[in-house]
């Protein structure tokens, strides 16, 4: 059963190594992941899992340990789900065929490892495409039973907020990160549910899916929700969400 669940957006900038002389500038959205992280604890769940976008067919999951790193953004950081950052100065050991988190779980890494998180945690690489259809039944299976659950749901909104965001400024984009907002902010689990597909992927809002497992995974757990943080500093939606 679903106990608690922190929905935080997955930006690297989140993680200020990577955000150098700019890392002020998210301060505030930091704090509102840092509080919705320590939520989650709080709630004395037996396991954690996290979830996200990957670049994944379908779903795939990352076990407790799995190494993940911000090199590619330019950064010598290295992290494992579920324990400390690797020395930043020195590779980062890998067994063979081991896989590597992707982007939003490896931010994620970067909020349990600050937050003091000891307990097990599986990670979840969600398929960006992946319909409803297929999203909403698998958030079911990972709450069912009698297991105290609490997931950590990172996404972000539309990418189409201003004339400079990644996807360039579309009218629509607004709306769609209001109703968004307001269905976190409200645990909604059918407006979550609701949310099209189509125009998500057309707005660039990489959250839809990791959002709709969420949807799934809090059916009949009567949590209620706070909006944390709402806010598109960089053309981005960038959404914090507590649901307890």
């Amino acid at each position: 059963m679903l106990v608690a669940a922190a929905v935080c957006p997955c930006p690297p900038l989140l993680v200020p190594e990577v955000a150098a002389g700019a890392a002020p500038e998210l301060d505030p959205l930091r704090a509102a992941c840092e509080r919705a992280v320590a939520a989650l604890a709080e709630a004395r769940p037996d396991r954690l899992v996290v979830v996200g976008p990957a670049d994944v067919v379908g779903v795939e999951t990352f076990p407790q340990g799995a190494a993940g790193s911000f090199r590619g953004f330019g950064v010598g950081l290295d992290v494992r789900l579920g324990s400390a950052p690797l020395d930043a100065h020195r590779d980062a050991p890998r067994g063979a065929g081991e896989l590597a988190l992707p982007a939003s779980l490896a931010v994620a890494a970067v909020l349990l490892e600050r937050a003091g998180w000891t307990g097990p945690v599986t990670g979840v690489g969600v398929g960006e495409p992946l319909a409803a259809e297929r999203c909403i039944p698998y958030g079911r299976t990972l709450t069912a039973g009698s297991e105290r659950i609490a997931l950590l749901v990172m996404g972000d909104g539309s990418a189409c907020r201003s004339l400079k965001a990644p996807g360039y400024l579309d009218e629509r984009a607004t709306a769609f990160d209001e109703e968004a907002a307001r269905a976190l902010g409200a645990a909604d689990v059918d407006a979550l549910a609701a949310l099209d597909a189509g125009l998500a992927a057309e707005l660039k809002a990489a959250g839809r899916a990791p959002w709709q497992v969420l949807a799934g995974a809090a059916e009949g757990a009567g949590l209620r929700g706070e909006l944390l943080h709402d806010d598109a500093p960089y053309g981005v939606g960038y959404l914090t969400a507590l649901w307890s």
